[in-house]
């Protein structure tokens, strides 16, 4: 629960049209309240009083969240609304760095924009203005070194993104490719300008025409295409991105022409499941819903290597035969004993061609491996990037195309 002054009621309060508007604003923000959630928040609250803070926000609290994800959008409406005397400054703070078009000064908390952006409903349109404006002083702006829309949207954080923003950010990781580059195999097939002999079947050729050779066929070496393999943290901490990242992941085993043999798709908090056959579905709501129903640790607790031992033990040998690339996305905050995290990190990457962390805690510039868990983790990968923002996921054609790309890896593993 947020630390704020204690409430202050006016001579007149008028609690039903407060509590009224609290519950619109928390529908605008996404929560599915209805008349019936007023109602029982009204006689909560009588019930409570006003006498302590704590009761007032556990009364509402109860009322209008139903599920752990609405924590955080409840919090910040609830701040907004009902403790903070400059929320109205605040909120404006919230949205106007897009309208000014620069970043803004103090990074938005998380789910702040959607509060803000509910509570502002309308406050933010513009009037009509009249046919004829009356002359008046022309102030030219240059705008040359100011950011864009869409390169904002490219760099925003999810987790700091509104409501409006996330549905902008879905629909460009739909779009979103991730190219990768043949397996050359070591099987031989018939080509006529093949860069090597193909003396057996030169000489069943020659057998065919009477032991006569006429002449030398020729073969290349075969091409094969790769799986990727997406391990996806779902735990309370990697909420929010684990929900962005799995509408790119949807894309990414739906697109045709891409190279990939096939997209495989696990999840995992407490344990692990396998979302690969919802991916397959080609409406994306009905495949996250579907994963999402068959997934029971949504946002719960972290038990990283307790998974990667499920995976080794159950999935690797299915899956990762043809030279899989992983895909690791994870905060790796670990509650289990980093010894065992760190062995079977080092059997998933001997058994992968590749294997890719995205961490989203490296957007700090002050990020270090301090944690137990990415201590444990980060020798065992191949390569370590951000995966925030929808820049971060655009990269990731780069690096998987170039296996020399280590991202910061060998910076971290210095401060080890």
């Amino acid at each position: 629960m947020p630390d704020f002054p204690p409430l202050s009621l006016p001579d007149n309060p008028k609690l039903v049209r407060n509590l009224t508007h609290f519950a619109r604003a928390l529908r605008k923000a996404g929560l599915p309240i209805g008349p019936g959630r007023v109602l029982d928040a009204v006689e909560a609250v009588a019930a409570a009083g006003f006498t302590s803070r704590q009761d007032f926000y556990w009364a509402l609290h109860a009322c209008f969240v139903t599920k752990p994800k609405q924590r955080t959008v409840f919090a910040q409406v609830f701040r907004l609304f009902w403790r903070d005397p400059r929320y109205l400054e605040q909120m404006m703070a919230a949205m106007l760095p897009a309208i000014r078009g620069v970043q803004q000064d103090r990074p938005a908390k998380p789910a702040e924009k959607r509060a803000a952006e509910a509570l502002l409903d309308g406050m933010l349109e513009q009037p009509d203005l009249p046919e004829t404006e009356p002359e008046g002083t022309e102030i030219e702006i240059d705008a040359s070194r100011t950011m864009s829309a869409e390169e904002r949207l490219r760099t925003l954080d999810f987790e700091q993104m509104s409501t409006a923003e996330i549905a902008a950010a879905k629909r460009v990781l739909a779009q979103l490719k991730l190219p990768v580059t043949p397996i050359q195999s070591r099987r031989l097939m018939a080509a006529p300008r093949g860069h090597r002999a193909d003396w057996r079947r030169t000489l069943r050729n020659a057998a065919r025409q009477g032991g006569d050779l006429q002449a030398i066929a020729r073969a290349k070496r075969r091409i094969r295409w790769p799986n990727l393999v997406v391990l996806c943290d779902i735990s309370g901490s990697m909420s929010q991105y684990s929900r962005i990242i799995l509408h790119f992941l949807h894309a990414a085993a739906n697109a045709k022409g891409q190279g990939w043999a096939r997209v495989h798709g696990f999840t995992f908090g407490t344990r692990l499941t396998n979302i690969t056959r919802h991916l397959a579905q080609r409406d994306v709501d009905a495949a996250l819903a579907a994963a999402g129903a068959e997934a029971q640790d949504w946002e719960g607790g972290t038990r990283i290597g307790d998974c990667l031992h499920a995976f080794n033990r159950d999935w690797s040998r299915r899956v990762m035969g043809q030279g899989a690339v992983v895909l690791l996305i994870t905060d790796g905050l670990d509650r289990g004993g980093p010894e065992d995290l760190a062995r079977e990190m080092q059997r998933l990457q001997l058994s992968s061609r590749r294997l890719i962390w995205l961490n989203p805690l490296l957007r700090w510039e002050g990020f270090a491996p301090k944690a137990t868990g990415i201590c444990a983790m980060l020798p065992y990968t191949d390569s370590f990037r951000a995966g925030h923002s929808i820049a971060s996921l655009q990269d990731l054609a780069q690096v998987i195309s170039s296996p020399s790309d280590a991202g910061e890896k060998a910076r971290l593993m210095a401060l080890l």
